[in-house]
């Protein structure tokens, strides 16, 4: 049925599954994790083909991946590129294959008064690959963290001091807060890495504040306090993972793509707060 042929159809850029769950070792220096993953993978159909053979991308699925349970992946990006290159070897028709993995990860961190905590991140990886036209793989988190807002602590300062009597007093950083998710999408050149754990470390150093599962009373003072004391818009939670992403990997091809996109979602407003960059590193260093 799928192989039967059109005379007036049109070419489909992607047609595949999504949502596929399995276990996926990654071995990654001297640690071993197991990660359960989500997995969605798509190839184009040619318009002179009625269907695409789904069952295929399940069979390349359960095939990579059940060679990761006896000899662990060093990466999902890694992961991602071996399916996708193994669906245009299944798909014979096909010009273009993608996959997207995802999956939820743990990481051991420090709150403000020292006690040690684990958190949970999302790591995201994409492979596509092109007939004629190479293999190209990503590596990603997705972080949740806070911001404070300097417009609004700026209005409030001013309100305040035209209502103190002396001038002097002390007036605190008041402002509204937003839970901010923030993602990094990197793209990996061949015999080069780039390390999830390190770009966990950007986005958290980017916030306003790292936000924890479980705090006590007097560490959500800090954390308020650190956040306040270093307000900033979602444009600049942008800015500053660029600026560190470059510090961190500039050492990587200029063509090296890097997306940094944040979202702030508001306290006060109905509506979310979106910032985005797609460039380069070339790019960044040209201060583009």
């Amino acid at each position: 049925m799928q192989g039967r042929k059109l005379t007036n159809g049109f070419m489909l850029s992607r047609v595949g599954v999504k949502g596929v769950k399995k276990p996926v070792q990654v071995n990654r220096g001297d640690r071993t994790v197991t990660l359960i993953c989500t997995i969605d993978v798509f190839v184009d159909l040619p318009s002179d083909q009625k269907g695409s053979h789904l069952s295929r991308n399940l069979e390349v699925i359960s095939d990579v991946v059940d060679q990761c349970l006896s000899a662990p992946v060093s990466g999902l990006e890694d992961l991602a590129a071996t399916i996708s290159v193994n669906l245009l070897k299944r798909h014979e028709y096909a010009t273009y294959s993608e996959s997207i993995i995802t999956a939820e990860y743990f990481l051991e961190r420090t709150v403000p008064s020292g006690r040690k905590t684990m958190e949970s991140y999302k790591l995201m990886a994409m492979a596509v690959d092109r007939q004629g036209n190479g293999l190209k793989k990503m590596i990603g988190v997705e972080i949740i963290g806070m911001t404070a807002c300097p417009c609004a602590m700026e209005t409030v300062r001013d309100l305040q001091k035209g209502n103190l009597r002396n001038r002097d007093e002390f007036v605190p950083n008041i402002t509204h807060n937003q839970r901010n998710v923030t993602t990094i999408l990197m793209e990996v050149p061949e015999n080069f890495t780039v390390e999830a754990n390190d770009l966990i470390e950007i986005a958290e150093k980017s916030f306003s504040s790292p936000t924890f599962e479980i705090l006590k009373r007097a560490e959500e003072a800090q954390v308020v306090i650190l956040a306040h004391e270093n307000p900033k818009f979602v444009e600049d939670v942008v800015r500053a993972n660029l600026t560190r992403i470059l510090e961190k990997y500039g050492d990587l091809p200029d063509d090296t793509t890097v997306t940094v996109r944040s979202e702030s979602q508001e306290s006060i407003h109905k509506h979310n707060a979106f910032a985005e960059r797609v460039t380069t590193l070339g790019e960044l260093k040209g201060n583009d």
